[in-house]
């Protein structure tokens, strides 16, 4: 079976939507072997992929009628949501995990694995955004509750947003008349990194853009992941809405 380093589903539809999903899989590329060196518990965790994020974007593309891109390689491999030069793009120790298939990943090695993953699939993401002037984009990831020896994250979930918050900032106003829904503002992160997939795409365009964090634990089975995608459907097109052009 032929290795693509994304998947991009319904990219027919013609909504001006695009759901983004950077963390989408834990898959390790056949060209690595198919492995870095950690037991399948660390590969099924958060610091491999996020974790219900992919059936979320899927659910919520098909809700909007719009396309979404997902990538097919883990973020141990190389993180497809950090700019080339982020320190942070190749990691070596992860939440208290040793990554052994990146011990002794030189220069070289960074550069064939943004070669073989991390550019085509932001090339590939350029070019359907590039499809249409008034692309709004969507980027779906999720959160652990708990990172080792820090305090539980009290919310569902995290907007994240830069200088850009046209989108945010109705998103997040819609959110809070949910009262089973606790939402932060750039939480449980901060809302900009230079150089990273809504940096890139959509600030240094000028798109309409959010970055919506849900809590993994919300989301661990299709059920939930489908019920999210539908409801946040709804409230995204009210907050676009609100947004003038």
């Amino acid at each position: 079976m032929t290795y693509f380093p994304y998947h991009i589903e319904g990219a027919s539809r013609k909504s001006r939507w695009l759901i983004t999903c950077d963390h989408a899989a834990n898959t390790v590329p056949p060209d690595l072997g198919g492995s870095l060196g950690l037991p399948d518990d660390d590969m099924n965790r958060h610091i491999a992929y996020d974790v219900g994020a992919a059936g979320v974007t899927l659910a919520l593309a098909e809700a909007l009628g719009c396309p979404a891109i997902l990538s097919n390689f883990s973020r141990l491999v190389i993180d497809p949501n950090r700019g080339e030069h982020d320190p942070t793009i190749l990691m070596r120790l992860y939440d208290g995990s040793i990554i052994p298939g990146n011990r002794y990943a030189d220069a070289a090695e960074k550069e064939r694995r943004l070669n073989a993953y991390h550019r085509p699939y932001h090339k590939a993401l350029e070019q359907i955004a590039a499809q249409r002037d008034d692309t709004v984009i969507v980027a779906i990831h999720s959160f652990t509750r708990q990172l080792r020896g820090r305090p539980s994250r009290p919310w569902h979930v995290g907007i994240l947003h830069a200088y850009d918050a046209r989108l945010s900032d109705p998103l997040i106003a819609r959110l809070e008349q949910e009262p089973d829904i606790v939402v932060g503002r750039n939480e449980p992160y901060p809302g900009h990194l230079p150089g990273d997939a809504i940096d890139r795409h959509a600030l240094k365009h000028g798109r309409n853009n959010t970055l919506i964090e849900l809590r993994n634990d919300l989301i661990e089975d299709e059920r939930h992941q489908k019920a999210w995608g539908e409801r946040l459907a709804p409230m995204l097109e009210h907050a676009l809405a609100q947004v003038a052009d």
